[in-house]
């Protein structure tokens, strides 16, 4: 896929919460967290910028962050109940195509978002890059990611999502769902079917045929991307995170 292309970075946060990796660095929002001399914030909006989109959005509802973001040339979104609806509003405001990310992508590269389109398919709706464990071991061997578990392998997700056009709105609407359900997982099994989850349980279904599944239920065309550097998987969500990416560029 080509450019030109719109990025949104989700920064918001939920109210009376506060974040354990923002807290533990002593700061008020994980966006405001300090790497090597520059925040999050500041360096997930560099690389994105160098990949060189049309227009870059950022999602917030923190008045701190705002206040970073002050002379950047950025459209400041408001946040919304949940990050899906945060997607879909701010998809409606900047077009298409759409790569989205979050503020906590510490060590995000633009090389890795111009690999990421240019390893789409042309026909996908939606893309979602993952990396395998191999390459997040291989990476970053000290960190311990979440893995999905698939006939060809187990993946972590990279915080790197594209809407190419308005039909990729459907899976967000099918995330909403999900959202809505999280503490009530045996209604987001229901909506998955029991055909798909005895074939994902049993190990029967690759990554491609999974998404491509997950995506069919939505009404979309949906496709797996992987990831070329296993870093791609790090973010920082937890204390342990900020410590391990700490180490990586040398800080400790």
């Amino acid at each position: 896929m080509s450019l030109p292309f719109k990025a949104l970075i989700l920064a918001g946060s939920r109210g009376g919460e506060v974040d354990p990796a923002a807290a533990y660095a002593g700061v008020s929002h994980k966006g405001l967290i300090t790497l090597e001399g520059r925040t999050l914030l500041t360096r997930v909006l560099g690389a994105i910028e160098a990949a060189g989109p049309q227009t870059i959005g950022v999602a917030a509802n923190d008045e701190a962050i705002k206040s970073a973001l002050a002379g950047a040339k950025v459209v400041v979104l408001p946040t919304a109940s949940g990050p899906s609806q945060s997607v879909e509003n701010a998809a409606r405001e900047l077009g298409f195509p759409l790569v989205v990310t979050t503020v906590d992508h510490a060590l995000l590269r633009p090389e890795w978002i111009t690999q990421f389109l240019a390893d789409t398919p042309d026909w996908a709706d939606v893309a979602v890059l993952l990396a395998s464990e191999e390459k997040v071991r291989a990476a970053a061997p000290q960190t311990k990611r979440t893995y999905l578990r698939f006939q060809d392998g187990r993946y972590s997700g990279c915080n790197l999502f594209l809407l190419r056009n308005e039909n990729a709105l459907k899976v967000v609407e099918t995330w909403r769902k999900v959202e809505a359900l999280r503490k009530q997982p045996w209604k987001i099994a229901a909506m998955l079917g029991p055909s798909f989850l005895i074939r994902y349980l049993l190990n029967w279904l690759t990554l491609d045929q999974a998404v491509l599944k997950l995506g069919k239920l939505a009404g979309v065309k949906a496709a797996a991307v992987r990831a070329h550097d296993g870093l791609a998987a790090v973010d920082v969500d937890k204390p342990s995170d900020l410590d391990l990416v700490r180490e990586i560029v040398g800080e400790v």
